[in-house]
Parts: structure tokens; sequence; C-alpha cells
């Protein structure tokens, strides 16, 4: 074993690295909602986007890339199969027309609505599987982590 590489910094990065304890959660929470949203044909992250259109007025994509930590062009191609599947709508903007307005369709707000029952239900299951940290403090930490750690 190199010396200047020991188990130790194995073991180091093993129980402090936040990233890869975020990474972790993150991929078993996903797989989670996952698996509580298939009967609506919705993965957790398709559930998030229809969520996010839920506004009186249609958002842009610079509107809602923010909201979900995902970057135009990946947010574009999640799209997709959602305008495929008839769940959300994209029409000009009327105040710029290089930009779109999306929405959900009746059938998109239907299967959201139909959905957010057993997404509620998921989550309370979650909220109460946490030890030693109240959702509302995880919640305002990983915020935090998302802001950069800046106030």
């Amino acid at each position: 074993m190199d010396p200047d590489l020991p188990l130790s910094a194995t073991h180091e990065v093993r129980d402090r690295c936040l990233c890869l304890h975020v990474q972790r959660a993150a991929r078993v929470l996903a797989r989670r909602f996952d698996d509580a949203l298939r009967p609506f044909g919705l993965t957790n992250g398709q559930f998030s986007i229809l969520m996010s259109l839920n506004r009186p007025d249609g958002p842009r994509l610079s509107d809602i890339a923010p909201l979900l930590g995902m970057d135009r062009s990946t947010l574009t191609a999640a799209l997709k199969p959602l305008e495929r599947a008839g769940l959300i709508a994209a029409a000009a903007d009327t105040k710029d027309a290089r930009a779109k307005r999306l929405s959900l369709t009746d059938l998109g707000r239907d299967r959201l609505k139909a959905a957010l029952p057993v997404w509620r239900a998921t989550h309370d299951a979650v909220d109460a599987g946490l030890s030693g940290i109240g959702p509302d403090d995880l919640r305002q930490g990983l915020m935090d982590v998302a802001r950069g750690g800046r106030p």
C-alpha cells in the first residue's frame, strides 16, 4: 500500500464525505419514490418537473431549471417524454418569441393530482425514518449546501 495514500484516507472519505453520503441517500430516495410513483407512469424526476409547472402562468425553462437544479439541456431532454405522453404542452412566449412557456395539460394535472397522495405518504414515511435530525433541519441544510454555503 502506498504510504502517501493509506487506508485511513479511504476511511476518512467514507466517513466524512458529504458528497458521497448525499449521493448515496439521493439514489436510495430516488428508487423509493420511483417505486411509489411507478403506478402513475412517473419517475420522481418527472413528478418534480410536473409539480414545477403547477403555476397560474406557464413558466419558461429558465424559470424552472434552477428550482430543479438542472441545466437547460438536461431539462429540455427530460421534458420530451412528458410532452410526448401528453402531460405537458409548450407554447411560444408572447413577450419573447425565442422562449417557450410550459404548462400542464389536463392529463398532466390529473396524473399529478392522482400521484400526490402517494408522494405525501411516501414522504411522511421517509420523514418518520429520520433519526437524529428533523426533516426541516435536513432540508434547510441541503438548501444551504445548494446555495454554496452562502446565506
